[in-house]
């Protein structure tokens, strides 16, 4: 059990779209949200874990041993099914190291082209570590794969991700409607109910 509220917590990236999604998505929680731009000698994590929840917390950990205060970090993943759920845990490289999120749009078009489903979810896990431990806090958002990119917010897939029940792209929704639904969304909301209760 968490003994106090965190006054402070860090974000574990340095991933500019995430930081201002996350920062929205806390910005009425009991928290004050410090990214990693306060502590620019900090440790870059190299993602080497084969799950998102390894991932999330191998970032948590590191960045809480370097900084002493509580850490939260994330790891999301676009699992589409008619290739296997992947890119799964290799979506931000899942077109190379190298390359960049256009690229990997432009990969899942090329390999969705002979599949009639385009189903797919994204899968959200956040870790928080403080000095009692790691707690994990899961969101999913289940959708389609366009055939184009739509639109001009968002980072990453959002420009190809139609959610359930929506027939406009994470990328054309504003920031507010995309929070209310996403996957990040979802995780982080489960957090903010874990810090307000204390359990």
């Amino acid at each position: 059990m968490i003994t106090f509220p965190p006054t402070e917590i860090v974000l574990a990236t340095r991933n500019r779209g995430k930081i201002d999604e996350i920062c929205a998505l806390l910005e009425e929680s009991p928290v004050r949200v410090l990214s990693l731009d306060s502590f620019p000698d900090a440790p870059e994590v190299v993602e080497t874990e084969p799950t998102l929840k390894g991932n999330a917390r191998k970032k948590a950990e590191a960045i809480f041993l370097y900084t002493g205060r509580p850490s939260l970090a994330d790891d999301t993943g676009l699992e589409v099914t008619s290739l296997g759920n992947r890119p799964g845990v290799f979506s931000a490289r899942y077109a190379g190291p190298e390359e960049n999120s256009a690229a990997n749009r432009r990969k899942l078009i090329a390999e969705l082209e002979n599949y009639d489903d385009r189903s797919a979810r994204f899968r959200t896990v956040v870790a928080f570590v403080d000095r009692t431990g790691v707690r994990y806090f899961e969101g999913v958002c289940s959708g389609i794969i366009g055939f184009e990119d739509r639109g001009e917010r968002g980072f990453g897939y959002d420009a190809l991700f139609i959610p359930d029940g929506h027939s406009h792209t994470f990328a054309e929704l504003s920031p507010e409607s995309k929070n209310e639904i996403s996957h990040r969304g979802m995780a982080l909301r489960k957090f903010v109910s874990f810090i307000r209760s204390g359990d």
